[in-house]
């Protein structure tokens, strides 16, 4: 997703996230889903994901998935 900064810790696994208004998604989420931003290092690589061309229009690569609803 982002990087987010922690608004509020609505309970002890629960923590309410400062996002964009941009972003339309319910901004409370369960503490396994965030991790703690670590700095690069300093002879670290960062590299974004170029975008893919497909049938003339720009895709991204999906690196990996994180949830998905059963139906």
């Amino acid at each position: 997703m982002g990087l987010y900064e922690i608004e509020k810790v609505v309970s002890r696994n629960a923590v309410k996230l400062k996002l964009p208004a941009s972003i339309r998604v319910y901004s409370v989420v369960n503490i396994s889903r965030i991790e703690r931003y670590k700095e690069p290092v300093r002879e670290q690589k960062v590299e974004e994901p170029k975008p893919v061309e497909v049938d003339g229009v720009e895709k991204l690569k999906v690196e990996k998935i994180l949830n998905k609803r059963k139906v």
